[in-house]
């Protein structure tokens, strides 16, 4: 390795030594990363931040694919966030996409329960949504009507309702039990876990009540639903994902000051005299050595492991033991429009949750008088099917939807395909909370930032935003900078 400036491309320039007054190196350029860049070189630092893949975003990105309906653009699973996910939404002002991943003006989801209503066409349709009213009458009438659980059954959500807004998330006793024990203790049976507990926690979560941190799911459940009216008000992009994540992320990095160096890894970070040094490679474009004041590890935990040095953290090992969660998305054109909703969850199904995303694609196509559509299939804590042969999925999934979505039968599929995200979130598995690290490791300037760090959040993308903030806040502490400069939400 030698030290100096590589070009590497149009939009990707590598720095040469430490420019003057504080230099910064973020490494991974998922929301994490993103952020903790932006918040550095606003602080008035020089920040560099390297990635491997040609674009940003991490695991929330898009990629254009040709169907027999036309060229679609996909994301590789379908993201959302809520209202209450406030340092998401501040990520999403700053990057000028807030009209482009806009909110529900209040909180809808319709649960559909295709083996609920025998004697009515086989469909039970129930709907978990809130009015204006304080917490936690919010939810009263939603859940007084809601018909996929018995009135007991209701009662006895209540009660564990009112139980849970008495805990402290980060209570340490509450890590090291999982949620559907606490459910069992509180009253709640099979029935009400699968319709309600679970239709929320696994799409939060990624996981099941039984394989769920207790500290974890009462931070979901307080915050998502107990907080504030408003704070589970659902929103997602009405765009690819990339457009969001990728094109303005750029464009604001870019503005901020930032050197983009993407298609570029990371190899040793080691403490010099003169600071960091962070060795870059990029395969026929040359290799440089990158001298820095402060560096971020904004990389998922098995690669932070990789590439802390040795004495920057206690107990780095333990990095090697926050386990991983997959998630499937599977996603079908049908020649005709086959859901007349934007989404929709089910129970009693294989399925999970459905989302419209013919706009966001940019399906334009249509048979006839009628324009195509495509859905997209959101299956989490998915670890029995992630390997399963797409022809498999397709023989379970199509003859589903065409039970949820009496539209569907009849209709043409114009496409289906697979997107798999085997190492989707950490899993939020009891006692995964003592193995998540704090953002600032042993080593002056060196700090970690991603989902998985100890941000008190599952891993979401707010939980990704937050780390990025926190690991920026702590590095310009540490560095001295005046108050007014350090980002305010870290927590």
């Amino acid at each position: 390795m030698t030290p100096g400036a590589t070009r590497l491309g149009h939009d990707s320039e590598l720095p040469s030594g430490r420019p003057e007054g504080a230099a910064a190196v973020v490494i991974g350029g998922g929301l994490a990363g993103t952020t903790a860049a932006l918040a550095l070189a606003d602080a008035g630092l020089r920040v560099t931040l390297i990635e491997g893949r040609p674009r940003l975003g991490g695991l929330v990105f898009s990629f254009r694919r040709e169907s027999a309906a036309g060229e679609l653009s996909v994301d590789n699973g379908q993201h959302v966030y809520l209202r209450c996910c406030t340092a998401y939404r501040g990520f999403l002002e700053r990057l000028g996409a807030t009209d482009l991943v806009p909110l529900q003006d209040r909180m809808d989801v319709p649960v559909l329960d295709p083996a609920g209503g025998a004697g009515r066409g086989g469909m039970r349709l129930g709907r978990l949504r809130r009015t204006a009213l304080p917490v936690p009458l919010h939810l009263a009438g939603s859940l007084a009507g809601y018909p996929h659980l018995s009135p007991a059954e209701r009662a006895r959500v209540v009660r564990a309702t009112l139980a849970l807004k008495g805990l402290d998330p980060a209570d340490p006793a509450l890590d090291g039990i999982d949620f559907g024990s606490w459910l069992r203790r509180h009253g709640q049976s099979d029935r009400a876990v699968e319709a309600l507990w679970d239709l929320v926690g696994i799409a939060t979560l990624n996981a099941r009540a039984e394989d769920a941190s207790m500290g974890l799911a009462a931070k979901v459940f307080k915050t998502g639903l107990l907080s504030a009216p408003g704070a589970a008000d659902i929103g997602w992009s009405r765009v690819p994902l990339g457009d969001v994540h990728d094109t303005l992320a750029r464009t604001a990095l870019k503005k901020a000051g930032v050197h983009l160096a993407l298609r570029t890894r990371a190899g040793a970070v080691t403490r010099s005299a003169d600071g960091w040094q962070v060795a870059v490679e990029n395969g026929p474009h040359g290799s440089g050595l990158l001298t820095a004041d402060t560096v971020v590890l904004a990389v998922p935990q098995r690669e932070a492991h990789g590439l802390l040095p040795d004495g920057a953290l206690d107990g780095k090992d333990r990095l090697l033991d926050i386990g991983t969660a997959p998630i499937l998305n599977l996603h079908v054109v049908y020649d005709r429009r086959v859901l007349r909703r934007p989404f929709f969850a089910a129970i009693d199904s294989p399925v999970q949750w459905v989302f419209d995303r013919t706009d966001a694609s940019g399906l334009t196509r249509a048979v006839g008088n009628e324009r195509c559509q495509y859905l997209a299939v959101s299956q989490s804590a998915a670890q029995e099917e992630i390997d399963e042969p797409v022809a498999k999925l397709r023989a379970r999934y199509l003859p589903e939807l065409e039970r949820l979505l009496p539209a569907a039968r009849g209709a043409r599929i114009h496409d289906f395909f697979v997107t798999r995200e085997r190492t989707a979130t950490f899993a939020p598995a009891p006692g995964v909370g003592r193995l998540r690290p704090a953002a600032r490791t042993q080593a002056p300037g060196l700090f970690l930032a991603g989902a998985w760090t100890a941000t008190g959040w599952p891993a979401t993308m707010e939980s990704a935003v937050r780390s990025g903030t926190a690991a920026a806040r702590e590095a310009l502490t540490e560095l001295g900078c005046p108050q007014g400069q350090l980002p305010q939400e870290a927590a």
